[in-house]
């Protein structure tokens, strides 16, 4: 059922149910530029806008904050003061420059394999995933067949990032309501459609299609076209606290499809096919999120994503950061899901998601448009991740580094079974 649910869990950061078992554990071993598979035909210089955009992000933070987010990430990529001078040498680089692009990586980088050591042996292969940014129909009053509401975050729901209050809860969040003295649930999805919500006026957008709005509420993001005219941006801005619950493992317990056959498409099929059965079976997700308008964001842009650098369509990727610290490039070798190819590349971790969970666990960008759509809602493929750390950071790199005999199971592992 893991695959199922991180095939709709999209980028939206909401707590989802933990899957039994001991929790998972980071651990690095060190490896070469020469073992990363398809390294050398990587267009490294296509990373580089993602990679300038992190730093953009980083001069907006103070010199001595630590990029990672959870205990385990925290001391793996140093400070945002190490990450200046890297900034300073990258921005130098010509565009299209790829073997310029490469050398800076080689030089400044150091690559770690990444495995869940919790394992027995450790497993360096995770599950990668896809989102996108989704196209919708709509308005800004309610008009005709725009029915069905975006809401603004209430004023009254309140957000905490249990980490704040235990550095290992760091990621996973908290949200409700103060009732009294206490902090009490906020309403679910289907009591939020029944109208637990209507006399706040929190309507941002009005869209035409309950499907497409569900849908949007997975992805956390999407352009809007209005029938005023134009496109309005909205992204994430808050969610109801509930957790998530992914209709496609509901759709397979009830024997309308198969686990190898749930996709984004296939469940937007069978939504489509049963009008009568799919706003019961949608409302059986309590998550529900809230939305904002993006503003100064330019067409070829994606929305920011939760480092808050605009996401770069197939170089950003959304991590754990319990694990993986926000801002830092990876090297990611998995499947196209829609080409059946490898797919290799250089990515940077700009984002977090609701399913998006443990050491190896990734959720890629794939922009807007059909063919985003596409691959995105087909991606749910096997493979391994490289940290790519500052060659300055070895210090906090330290305690993650497994033993030499671990690290020898672990390339084993990520070698006899590529």
């Amino acid at each position: 059922m893991a695959a199922a649910l991180a095939l709709l869990a999209g980028c939206v950061a909401v707590p989802v149910p933990q899957e039994a078992g001991p929790p998972a554990r980071l651990g690095l071993t060190p490896a070469s530029f020469s073992a990363l598979p398809g390294w050398a035909e990587d267009r490294h210089a296509e990373a580089l806008p993602a990679f300038a955009r992190t730093c953009a992000r980083l001069r907006s933070l103070p010199a001595d904050r630590p990029l990672g987010g959870g205990e385990a990430a925290a001391p793996l990529a140093g400070r945002v003061a190490d990450w200046l001078p890297l900034c300073d040498e990258a921005a130098a680089i010509a565009p299209g420059d790829h073997a310029a692009a490469r050398a800076f990586f080689e030089a400044r980088f150091r690559p770690y394999l990444a495995a869940n050591v919790q394992t027995r042996p450790a497993d360096p292969f995770g599950t990668f995933t896809g989102y996108f940014e989704p196209e919708l129909t709509g308005s800004r009053r309610r008009r005709g067949a725009e029915q069905v509401p975006l809401l603004r975050r209430p004023p009254d729901l309140i957000a905490a990032d249990l980490g704040d209050f235990a550095p290992d809860l760091a990621g996973r969040r908290l949200a409700g309501r103060v009732q009294g003295d206490r902090l009490v649930p906020y309403p679910s999805r289907a009591e939020i459609e029944d109208g637990a919500l209507d006399r706040r006026r929190l309507e941002l957008l009005w869209l035409d299609d309950p499907i497409d709005a569900f849908f949007l509420h997975v992805q956390g993001s999407g352009r809007v076209r209005l029938a005023e005219g134009g496109i309005a941006r909205v992204g994430y801005a808050a969610q109801n606290g509930h957790p998530y619950v992914p209709i496609g493992r509901l759709l397979v317990e009830r024997g309308a499809m198969t686990l190898e056959q749930v996709s984004m498409q296939s469940i937007r099929a069978w939504l489509r096919a049963h009008p009568a059965e799919a706003g019961a079976v949608m409302r059986q997700n309590p998550s529900y999120v809230f939305f904002r308008e993006l503003q100064g964001l330019r067409p070829d842009e994606g929305p920011p994503g939760a480092f808050g650098a605009p996401l770069t369509p197939g170089r950003s990727i959304a991590v754990d950061h319990a694990h993986i610290p926000l801002g830092i490039p990876l090297w990611i070798d998995t499947r196209h899901p829609v080409a059946q190819a490898p797919l290799r590349r250089l990515v940077l971790a700009q984002d977090v998601g609701g399913a998006v969970r443990g050491p190896v666990r990734g959720d890629l960008f794939w922009g807007w448009g059909p063919e985003a759509e596409e691959a995105a809602g087909r991606m749910n493929e096997r493979g391994l991740w490289w940290l790519l750390l500052p060659a300055s950071a070895g210090a906090g790199v330290a305690a993650a580094v497994q033993s030499p005999s671990s690290a020898a199971r672990t390339r084993e592992a990520s070698s006899s079974r590529r």
